[in-house]
C-alpha cells in the first residue's frame, strides 16, 4: 500500500463513531430500502408515457396485446380487454401485435387496419381506412383515410356497430408497418 492509501485508512479507523452517525446509517439503510422497494414495484409494472398510454416493448401475437391491455391504466383496461374480444369476435383470423405503445390489428403481416392508443380522457380507436367505413367512425384525422373511434370513461359501446366497422376494416387493404 502507498503511503497515501495507509493515510486515508487511519483517518477512517481512527473516528470514533458517534450517535449521530449510527442514527445516520440506519436512516439511509432505511432510505435505500424503500427505494429497492419503490424500484422493483415501478420496475414490475409498465412505464406510463404521456397521457398515460403503457409504454409496452414491440412484439407479434397475443401476449404483448394482453400486456398493453393490462398496463392500462384504471377504467381503460376493462375497456381494452373488451375491444379485444369484439375484435377476435368479429374477425377470429386477425393477427395482432404491439409496435409504437399500442396494439395493432390485421388480416397479413405488418398490415394493420385498426390500432388502439390511450390518452388521458379517453382510448382512441384507430381505423386506418376508416373514411371507407359506412358510416364512417366519427372523429376525422389529419390523414385521409384515417378515421377514429374515441370512447371515454362510462361511455357504452354500441357493439353492434363497433363489430361491423372491425368487418369491415379488416377487407379493406391495410396500413403497412
Amino acid at each position: 500500500m502507498t503511503k497515501t492509501a495507509n493515510s486515508k485508512i487511519a483517518n477512517v479507523t481512527s473516528k470514533r463513531p458517534t450517535k449521530y452517525d449510527a442514527t445516520r446509517t440506519r436512516v439511509s439503510a432505511k432510505m435505500e430500502g424503500e427505494k429497492e422497494e419503490k424500484g422493483q414495484a415501478v420496475a414490475d409494472q409498465p412505464k406510463l408515457l404521456s397521457g398515460g398510454n403503457p409504454q409496452i416493448a414491440k412484439g407479434y401475437g397475443d401476449a404483448p396485446v394482453q400486456a398493453y391491455i393490462a398496463a392500462m391504466p384504471g377504467w381503460k383496461s376493462a375497456v381494452g380487454r373488451h375491444l379485444d374480444q369484439l375484435i377476435m369476435r368479429a374477425v377470429p383470423e386477425a393477427q395482432k401485435a404491439v409496435k409504437w405503445n399500442s396494439p395493432l390489428y390485421g388480416m397479413e403481416a405488418d398490415v394493420w387496419f385498426l390500432g388502439i392508443h390511450c390518452f388521458a380522457k379517453y382510448i382512441k380507436v384507430a381505423f386506418f381506412n376508416g373514411a371507407s367505413l359506412s358510416p364512417p367512425p366519427p372523429v376525422e384525422s389529419k390523414m385521409e383515410n384515417a378515421r377514429y373511434f374515441h370512447i371515454h370513461e362510462k361511455e357504452e359501446i354500441d357493439e353492434a356497430q363497433f363489430s361491423d366497422w372491425v368487418k369491415q376494416a379488416s377487407q379493406l387493404p391495410g396500413e403497412r408497418m
